[in-house]
């Protein structure tokens, strides 16, 4: 098993070595990429399978000072790189941020501090979660990308070709997550998390654009500031605690509120929390695979994973509140911000974080039910936003646009891609699919912690994500009767990549009870020493089921029924005399007009000019509030 762990930690970065030498393009690095992404799945899968069939927790080594020597060498490389690219930009604040933490983190190595016969490597049921995330989603995301970089290239001239690098650091990506998740000790969690904060920075900056560049420094110095946060946690828990095991410091619970707080607001800045969200909404100027990965397998995951680790820590503290109001608050802004966007891959970012919010209040709540809500959560959102980032991507390269008013009638322009599209965004918010059922256990344990103001939130919120996917659910299958098909250009490892992610998502959703008795719940039980009743009753399974059913028999029996008759076509009223082509019509001034579809984005209300300054400042002013208090010493 520790071969197993080991080889899903190292063996990405060897692919990524490998393929940044492979400069040439061709059906050699295609393939050779396809084989790496096999190799990973297939021992990914077989290691959760493994660890399903031994069914505890497994630890795995103990004396590693030279991969510590080796380790902290890389950080040092890595904060040369920061230097590098923040002198040859002018963005000298980033060597700052970037000298303080890696600074702190070698005094307290060389200082011999650090040195515990600890387990560095923990295998638990969330660590296959998890693994399941990263390894299948990842791979996917890997293989779908060469056949939309291709398209990328030829769509995008004027951009240095770079795809060699592009693939590399997808799977550097990839590694780092698997070393982030199988770490147990702080100091290693704490260095894998940089690489994916600077694999981040590399990836929105890739086409080097004025505007990528940009947006590429805003989410390195919003992520160094959380990995500062995550040294000064490890500094204290060095120095006043002797010790740098995670799970050691969970089960000390609610006793030590100042390194939770500082992990808890790594984990912020991770998983893009107000006020840090402007980072993963700027990721949007990367290639589409770019905006999948972070969004969906890895860097946000990030952030979210180690709050819900840290939970039973923060049930009931200042850091508790901290997450939980944030999350919430988060939840609740970006929704109703997504409403006022009209450009897809936008609404899926502010979708993302809104998403993320309502993870991230599950796991300050810190009580069985709400954690139970926020893996699960966890895991429908990482399938279906993938899915719908890369089917976005795809469209964009056949249509030539990813804006919402672009896709009106799309169901029989591109039919495959739309019903793609549509399983992803049901997977979003309709039954039977775990996302709203995430949500309902959520308000269960909101309404039994008495947080009026969480349940507030939830309802409004939820309110707000039912109003912006319908509205693009709508456009897609909303037709005129004269609307053509247009080339679909979608390459089959695209296609492979879509329609796998389609079949997981459909997969989850059948299985989700069964995931839940077998992974979550015996993680659950495990973190609060508890044996707890299963949140999902049979009752609940039962209506789910019958929900399938009807899904499923509904569209099969309108079919039957309508099988060999023809439709009656209507011309349409359109406040005058239709000219025939159901687009066009003269009023009565005899003056020709067209008719248009659109959706109502209601800008002055929920626009970004509106909400987005007002929303930064109470979450930055409730962020300082909180830690000045931890800080002070307070106590709850």
């Amino acid at each position: 098993m520790l071969g197993m762990v080991i080889f899903l930690i190292v063996f990405p970065f060897v692919c990524a070595g490998v393929l940044a030498l492979m400069r040439k393009s061709g059906p050699y690095r295609k393939y050779t990429l396809f084989t790496f992404c096999a190799i990973i799945a297939v021992v990914d899968i077989y290691f959760i399978i493994q660890s399903l069939m031994v069914d505890q927790t497994q630890e795995y080594l103990v004396e590693t000072h030279l991969l510590d020597t080796l380790m902290l060498i890389a950080e040092w490389a890595l904060f040369i790189l920061i230097t590098y690219f923040s002198v040859k930009h002018r963005k000298y604040y980033c060597i700052l941020l970037a000298l303080l933490q890696t600074g702190l983190i070698t005094y307290l190595e060389m200082t011999g501090q650090t040195q515990s016969h600890i387990a560095h490597l923990y295998v638990d049921k969330l660590t296959l979660v998890m693994c399941l995330i990263v390894g299948l989603i990842g791979c996917l995301i890997c293989v779908y990308a060469m056949g939309y970089m291709k398209d990328f290239k030829a769509h995008h001239s004027e951009f240095k070709d770079r795809r060699s690098f592009f693939f590399s650091m997808l799977f550097v990506f990839m590694g780092a997550m698997f070393g982030l998740i199988f770490s147990n000790n702080m100091i290693w969690m704490y260095f894998f998390w940089e690489i994916t904060s600077v694999c981040s920075f590399l990836l929105i900056g890739y086409n080097q654009s004025k505007e990528a560049v940009h947006n590429s420094f805003r989410a390195l110095w919003m992520n160094l500031l959380g990995g500062l946060g995550f040294a000064v946690a490890i500094w204290y828990c060095v120095t006043k605690l002797g010790m740098v095991n995670l799970q050691q410091l969970i089960d000390m619970g609610s006793l030590v509120v100042f390194p939770v707080i500082f992990l808890a607001f790594a984990g912020l800045t991770k998983s893009a929390q107000l006020p840090f969200s402007g980072w993963l909404l700027g990721a949007m100027v990367a290639p589409t695979p770019t905006s999948a990965l972070l969004h969906s397998a890895t860097m946000v995951k990030a952030g979210v994973y180690l709050l819900i680790r840290l939970a039973p820590a923060m049930y009931g503290t200042w850091a508790g509140m901290l997450t939980t109001t944030i999350g919430g608050f988060t939840f609740f802004i970006t929704s109703m911000l997504a409403i006022s966007q009209s450009d897809g891959k936008k609404v899926l970012a502010y979708s993302t974080v809104s998403n993320l919010g309502l993870i991230t209040a599950c796991a300050g709540v810190g009580r069985y039910e709400a954690v139970w809500a926020g893996i699960l959560l966890m895991m429908f959102h990482a399938v279906s936003k993938s899915l719908m980032f890369l089917t976005v991507g795809a469209v964009e390269n056949s249509l030539g646009s990813r804006n919402i008013e672009n896709m009106h009638g799309l169901i029989v322009k591109l039919p495959s891609l739309t019903a793609i599209l549509v399983i992803g965004i049901a997977g979003m918010f309709l039954a039977p699919f775990g996302m709203l059922i995430s949500k309902w256990a959520a308000l269960k344990a909101y309404v039994d912690t008495q947080s009026i103001l969480l349940v507030v939130f939830l309802i409004f919120g939820s309110a707000t994500t039912l109003f912006y996917w319908t509205k693009w659910l709508g456009s897609l299958v909303s037709v005129h009767h004269h609307s053509e098909r247009i080339q679909n250009i979608t390459k089959g490892s695209e296609w492979f990549a879509l329609i796998c992610l389609s079949v997981m998502m459909v997969a989850l959703c059948l299985s989700f009870p069964i995931v839940s008795t077998y992974l979550i719940e015996p993680f659950l039980q495990e973190l609060f020493h508890t044996t707890a009743e299963s949140v999902i009753s049979s009752g609940n399974v039962l209506i789910m089921l019958m929900m399938i059913f009807m899904i499923i028999l509904l569209p099969i029996l309108v079919r039957f029924l309508t099988l060999g008759k023809k439709n009656k076509i209507v011309m349409s009223y359109m406040g005058g005399a239709n000219t025939g082509d159901d687009r066009s019509f003269i009023n009565s001034m005899g003056e020709p007009k067209r008719m248009y579809l659109t959706n109502w984005y209601m800008e002055d209300w929920f626009g970004e000019k509106k909400l987005w300054k007002p929303s930064i400042i109470l979450s930055t002013a409730a962020v300082i509030v909180l830690l000045v208090i931890v800080i002070g010493g307070g106590t709850l």
